[in-house]
């Protein structure tokens, strides 16, 4: 679909001036990174502990009601852990049979907000946990599009909010013709990134 297509490569054009934009702001920080560790100027860091709020006095003016609600949210540390254990099992045992390439776990878990000095203990531990938590929804996403695009690749009849990036590239609902050309170009050993940015 040539429409599709154009679509997508304009799609690809907005990420490479997000990324552009993202370094300018970058600068305007006054940061860069070195060997994977995040370095602001001494200044800025200066300023940025300066203005940081000591645990205790965060602690202590918090609401009852958040304090009370904090163990429910810890306690889902639990299902996540289960579900990023199993699903990199998962991935580890049955991509290969399939030929499906596997997903890098780490190009979605991200740690990196420790290095803000503006942030207390207590902060940099609620923003691990928020790192881990969405970075294995991001990772368990990206591993069940590649399994949907090897098992059923065709779009739902109705709009779906914020579909995986490979579901612009299914079959649409109702086409049969195309859901088994897709399923025959898989067979033949077509890329995944073909199967993600070409409608049949």
């Amino acid at each position: 679909m040539p429409q599709l297509a154009e679509l997508m490569e304009k799609m690809k054009s907005v990420e490479v001036e997000i990324e552009t934009e993202l370094a300018r702001r970058r600068e305007e920080l006054r940061f860069h990174i070195e060997k994977h560790r995040i370095v602001f100027e001494q200044d800025v860091e200066a300023l940025q502990r300066a203005i940081k709020v000591g645990a205790s006095k965060y602690l202590f003016s918090a609401s009852p009601l958040i304090m009370l609600t904090a163990p429910v949210i810890y306690s889902l540390i639990v299902p996540f852990v289960l579900i990023d254990l199993m699903v990199m099992a998962y991935q580890a045992i049955c991509f290969p049979v399939y030929g499906i390439p596997k997903v890098r776990r780490r190009d979605y878990l991200i740690f990196d907000r420790h290095h803000l000095a503006y942030l207390n203990i207590i902060e940099k531990v609620n923003c691990a946990y928020c790192s881990y938590c969405n970075g294995v929804a991001a990772f368990v996403r990206e591993v069940t599009g590649r399994t949907e695009i090897y098992w059923c690749p065709i779009k739902h009849s109705r709009r779906m909010l914020g579909p995986h990036p490979h579901y612009v590239g299914f079959a649409d609902f109702g086409d049969a013709k195309g859901f088994r050309e897709k399923m025959d170009a898989l067979k033949d050993g077509v890329k995944l990134e073909e199967s993600k940015t070409t409608a049949k």
